[in-house]
């Protein structure tokens, strides 16, 4: 079992087999009229972590989904990946994570059921410390092996947080290092360091619990989680909802270790490039920036990746204690700022002073 590597059995790995926001866009166009339901407080009408209901009791439920093929070789930690980075979504809305429903796609012909089984086991580890139950699930025989969850949550509806409600002038801040979708490709190559590969599993199955949290704070006015797209989609997917553009401070990002010597081995993912074709054009790199450095970093996909918070100034300093209290104290830098919509969607400079 240990001699079988996952990765070896999929053609892209995590959030990167995402499709491109371009192509994304093409497939849910539709010019069908649905009725609206008075109950739905976020649905198809934005680009958001899930889908909200009113429960009619000022609570709302939180449903999403979220699965792909294996970023790493493990099966264990194939399985606690797939699902922290699902429950990501809940906690991404301001929400508590109540319960989730398996999904397995497994090439029963070619890969041993033992296999699948670890995923469960792996899955399960990580509902358990969410605090909820794996419910059950689907499976299916399929090509390659792929695995998510389904899942539940609720949240007070006055602590619902999007990611198309941000401010002029709110401070930006992400939770997590930028870069996985890099170490993973290296992995994949077989490039990547023992050293760097602990720091790669540890990150991807660290949950975002603290999004709960930040949901009860008035002045976190909007939120998502950073994966498939890479930090630029989703500050984009932020901005435009809102209305507005934003600087991106480049030299305040926080980067996985070792992620300059894997670019100089030439180690990006496929989907980088693609999520730079997508939306290069809603960018502007200032002249101090590296721009190979934007090209190959901004766009990188992530998996479980940080939450991507717009905070009012005024809430900057309750933010940072709370990151604090939850040992995110070298998070406490803001790496951007909302501001009024200009003829870019995200200016990347070197720092606030630019």
């Amino acid at each position: 079992m240990s001699e079988i590597k996952l990765t070896e059995f999929s053609h892209g790995g995590g959030c990167g087999c995402k499709i491109s926001p371009k192509i994304l866009d093409d497939i849910l166009k539709s010019q069908l009229s649905v009725p609206d339901n008075a109950n739905l407080l976020v649905g198809n009408h934005s680009k958001d972590d899930a889908a909200a209901y009113d429960l009619g009791n000022g609570v709302a439920l939180i449903s999403t989904t979220d699965f792909f093929m294996p970023i790493v070789d493990d099966a264990f930690d194939f399985g606690r990946i797939a699902s922290a980075n699902a429950i990501s979504d809940v906690y991404a809305m301001g929400g508590k994570p109540i319960m989730a429903i398996a999904i397995l796609g497994w090439p029963v012909n070619i890969l041993p059921a033992e296999l699948a089984r670890q995923v469960i086991e792996g899955s399960r580890s990580i509902c358990a410390e969410a605090g909820i139950p794996l419910a059950g699930g689907h499976s299916i025989d399929t090509k390659e092996p792929m695995f998510g969850l389904a899942v539940s949550g609720l949240v007070n509806i006055t602590n619902l947080k999007t990611n198309n409600s941000a401010r002029k002038n709110d401070l930006l801040y992400i939770t997590k290092p930028i870069g996985v979708g890099i170490l993973a490709t290296a992995q994949k190559r077989k490039l990547l360091t023992p050293e760097h590969a602990t720091l790669l599993v540890k990150q991807l199955t660290t949950l975002n619990k603290i999004g709960e949290q930040l949901g009860k704070i008035e002045g976190v006015h909007a939120m998502t989680d950073i994966t498939g797209f890479g930090v630029l989609g989703h500050l984009i997917e932020m901005t435009e909802g809102s209305k507005l553009s934003a600087d991106l401070y480049y030299d305040r990002l926080r980067l996985v270790p070792g992620l300059q010597d894997y670019l100089a081995q030439k180690v990006v993912p496929d989907s980088t490039r693609r999520n730079w074709g997508s939306y290069g054009d809603k960018v502007e790199v200032h002249e101090s920036v590296n721009v190979q450095d934007i090209y190959d970093i901004l766009p990188d996909p992530q998996t479980n990746g940080g939450l991507l918070v717009s905070v009012s100034p005024n809430s900057a300093a309750e933010v940072e204690a709370l990151f604090k209290e939850n040992g995110l104290q070298d998070f406490c830098v803001p790496v951007g700022r909302m501001t009024e919509e200009r003829r870019k969607t995200v200016f990347v400079v070197k720092g606030p002073s630019e």
